[in-house]
C-alpha cells in the first residue's frame, strides 16, 4: 500500500468485473473514470489505517447516493483499481436485499401512500365519497401524488401531508429493506470469513436465490447502494456519498425513462424523501463527491443542497 501517493489510473479495459446485481447493466463513461479517479487516491490514504486496525486486514467501503448518480459504475471501478493493485475486492449491490422484488416493492409503496392519505383525511375531516371519487380519476392517472391539485382543492392537502408521512416511514426503513441480513454479511466479511451466503434479487418471482461467494484473498468489500450509509445497519467503514441534487436527479431519470414513469408526482415524491435520508446521513460520509465531480468538504456540501 506505499506509494500510494503516485497512484495514477490505469487504463480502463472496455469489461472490467461488476456488482452482483442479477440483470444490472453497467455502462462506464469517461465520467464515471474521471470521478473514480478522483475518489481513489482519497479513499486509500483514509483505507490503510482502517485496514492495519482488522486482524484480516479487512475493510467495508459504501458507495451510496441517489438514483442515476453512478454507483453501480464508480463501485466497480473502484473495485478493479484496488484489484490492480493486488488488493482483492468484491463489490455487492444491495440492491439484492428489499424484502420485495422491484415490481412488488413499488406497488407496496404505493399502496402505503394511498392508505396513509386516505386514513389522514379522514382524521383531518377532510373525507366525503364525492371527493373519493375525484381522487380515484387521479389515482387512475398515477397522479394522486401531484401537489397541484391542492391549489384547486385545498381539502387534498390532507391526503398529500398524510401520504407522505406514511411514505416516509417505510421508504430505507427495516420494513422495505433487510437491513439484518446485510448487517450478517458484514460481520461475516469482517470477522474473516472465506465462504459467505450472498442473497440474489433479480426483477422476477422466480429470481431470489442465494448463492456462497468465496472471501478468501478479498481485504475490500464495496457495497454499492443508496442506503449504504444507512445507521440502520452497521460495519461500513469508509462510506462515499456521490451526491446529486433532486433536479439532478429527477433530471438522469427523465433521461434515461427509468422504469417509464421517471417524473410522475409519486416518483418525484418517493426521490425527495431518498434524498432527504441521504442529507441526514451525509456527516458520516469520508468522501463526498458533488455530480460534476468536485471533492466537497461536508459544509460545502450542505451549501450546494442549500442552492439546489
Amino acid at each position: 500500500m506505499k506509494g500510494y501517493e503516485s497512484w495514477m489510473a490505469p487504463e480502463v479495459p472496455e469489461n472490467i468485473p461488476h456488482g452482483d446485481m442479477p440483470g444490472d447493466k453497467v455502462r462506464i463513461t469517461e465520467s464515471h473514470i474521471k470521478k473514480a479517479g478522483t475518489i481513489f487516491p482519497v479513499l486509500l490514504k483514509k483505507l490503510i489505517p482502517v485496514m492495519e486496525i482488522n486482524p484480516w486486514e479487512r475493510v467495508v467501503v459504501c458507495v451510496c447516493g441517489g438514483s442515476g448518480v453512478g454507483k453501480s459504475e464508480i463501485a466497480s471501478l473502484l473495485s478493479w483499481y484496488f484489484c490492480c493493485l493486488g488488493i482483492g475486492s468484491y463489490t455487492l449491490s444491495g440492491d439484492n436485499y428489499p424484502h420485495r422484488i422491484p415490481k412488488y416493492n413499488d406497488a407496496e409503496r404505493l399502496r402505503i401512500f394511498r392508505e396513509s392519505a386516505l386514513k389522514g383525511m379522514v382524521a383531518a375531516g377532510d373525507y366525503s365519497m364525492e371527493r373519493l371519487e375525484r381522487i380515484r380519476q387521479w389515482q387512475r392517472a398515477d397522479d394522486d401524488a401531484n401537489a397541484d391539485h391542492a391549489k384547486e382543492y385545498p381539502w387534498f392537502t390532507s391526503y398529500l401531508e398524510a401520504g407522505r408521512k406514511g411514505l416516509a416511514g417505510y421508504l430505507g426503513t427495516d420494513r422495505e429493506l433487510g437491513f439484518e441480513d446485510l448487517e450478517a454479511v458484514v460481520t461475516a466479511f469482517k470477522s474473516g470469513e472465506d465462504r459467505i451466503w450472498l442473497k440474489r434479487m433479480g426483477r422476477a418471482e422466480d429470481e431470489l436465490w442465494y448463492e456462497q461467494v468465496d472471501f478468501s484473498g478479498i481485504n475490500i468489500l464495496i457495497i454499492e447502494w443508496t442506503h449504504g450509509n444507512s445507521g440502520r445497519y452497521r460495519g461500513v467503514d469508509l462510506p462515499i456519498l456521490l451526491n446529486s441534487t433532486p433536479q439532478e436527479t429527477l433530471a438522469h431519470r427523465k433521461a434515461r425513462n427509468r422504469d417509464g414513469a421517471a417524473d410522475s408526482p409519486f416518483t418525484t415524491m418517493v426521490l425527495e424523501i431518498e434524498q432527504k435520508l441521504l442529507e441526514s446521513e451525509a456527516h458520516k460520509a469520508a468522501v463526498i463527491l458533488s455530480k460534476s465531480g468536485e471533492l466537497l468538504s461536508y459544509a460545502a456540501y450542505q451549501e450546494q443542497m442549500k442552492e439546489g
